[in-house]
């Protein structure tokens, strides 16, 4: 199958690191493996910080100029895909480009990663709101990533078009890393893997320091990989003694970074998922981390991690705790970890879910559905 991509949260060549561009860059490969050509429609990108209604419609114009040139260039050239997927869909990045390009060609069109917030039906964010609702309303299928935004989808995604494709990662290389792995240190080698930014990144970094606060007689080391407009300012809440900085680490040495410790730590404050989960986990890094949407879909409780609600330091603590005062515990966790990502999370299972999702799709738009797409 040919299918057209675009993600309209943030580009897949965008320069700043994130776990949404490299969830965007693993759904391409999947797809590749999978057997299908990928090819990249538009860089567009919808997503803005800040609302306002006289922004959107502005923007709705310059991303249907854009679907007008892309469906311009197909018809030249006479050529066009066999689909088109968006991924990250919501009312602060809606899709106009994938509906009107799917509707020109009469072709399927999916959306993986979509999410809802009904309170944005009104004030500065209603008119994205109601065009991400009308994409959705279109897809042919729909694809939340976890189980908490799928709730928020049926109420504009008819159950048969809405399935749940849990995250996945590309695990060979830091499966790779970790097969040269020593055996456990003392003490306990912990890892936090995070930009420094304001908002849920920073309160993620002030909880773990508290909870690291109140285990001063344990042992242990941190390792904080990241940087950021925070730093400063996070850098003064742990102890220079125990807490090694490193800054911002390159995709190609994080293998290498997660295999050189034992558990990775991070509370997740507002995360949707926690790429860095994934990551740690295919390292065979025990978890901890807070009990956040999507988190407990990647992070096996008592398997693979040990969770915690989400901003409670105490529970937190109570669980770094835990793991400092048994060796047998780390160990156990971290084969669960490298379980749970071969069984549920790996490239090939990402690959076979995408499949079927675009499968899916093309099959409900050769039945003709019509549903309430406008």
């Amino acid at each position: 199958m040919r299918i057209a991509f675009t993600a309209p949260m943030k580009p897949l060549d965008d320069p700043v690191p994130s776990g949404d561009r490299t969830m965007g860059r693993l759904i391409v490969r999947a797809l590749e493996t999978a057997g299908h050509e990928v090819s990249v429609a538009s860089r567009f990108r919808a997503w803005r910080k800040d609302g306002g209604i006289d922004m959107q419609v502005a923007l709705e114009a310059e991303a249907r100029r854009e679907a007008g040139r892309i469906e311009s260039q197909w018809r030249a050239a006479g050529t066009r895909p066999d689909a088109f997927l968006t991924y990250h869909l919501y009312h602060k990045a809606p899709d106009w480009i994938g509906p009107a390009l799917a509707d020109a060609f009469d072709i399927p069109y999916a959306v993986i990663e979509a999410s809802r917030a009904p309170k944005r039906r009104t004030g500065a964010w209603a008119h994205g709101f109601a065009a991400a609702d009308a994409a959705l309303a279109r897809a042919d299928r729909v694809a939340a990533l976890h189980s908490a935004d799928l709730e928020c989808l049926t109420s504009v995604v008819p159950a048969e078009r809405l399935t749940v494709c849990a995250p996945f990662l590309d695990e060979a290389p830091f499966r790779h890393a970790a097969e040269a792995k020593t055996c456990l240190s003392s003490p306990i080698r912990l890892l936090a893997v995070a930009m420094m930014r304001p908002g849920d990144k920073r309160a993620s970094y002030k909880l773990l320091a508290d909870a690291l606060a109140l285990l001063p007689d344990r042992p242990w080391q941190l390792t904080i990989a990241g940087d950021g407009p925070c730093q400063a300012e996070i850098a003064q809440w742990f102890d220079p003694a125990r807490v090694t900085f490193t800054g911002a680490v390159t995709e190609d040495d994080m293998p290498a970074l997660y295999a050189g410790h034992d558990a990775l730590v991070w509370p997740a404050i507002r995360e949707a998922f926690g790429f860095v989960f994934l990551e740690a986990q295919a390292s065979g890094l025990a978890v901890v981390g807070g009990d956040t949407f999507g988190v407990p879909e990647v992070v096996a409780d008592g398997t693979s991690g040990l969770l915690s609600p989400e901003g409670d330091v105490a529970a937190f603590a109570k669980n770094l705790a835990r793991l400092m005062d048994d060796p047998g515990l780390v160990a156990h966790l971290a084969r669960g970890a490298t379980a749970n990502i071969n069984g549920r999370h790996s490239l090939a299972s990402g690959a076979a879910r995408l499949d079927a999702l675009m499968r899916c799709a093309q099959a409900t738009h050769a039945a003709g559905y019509t549903g309430d797409r406008p």
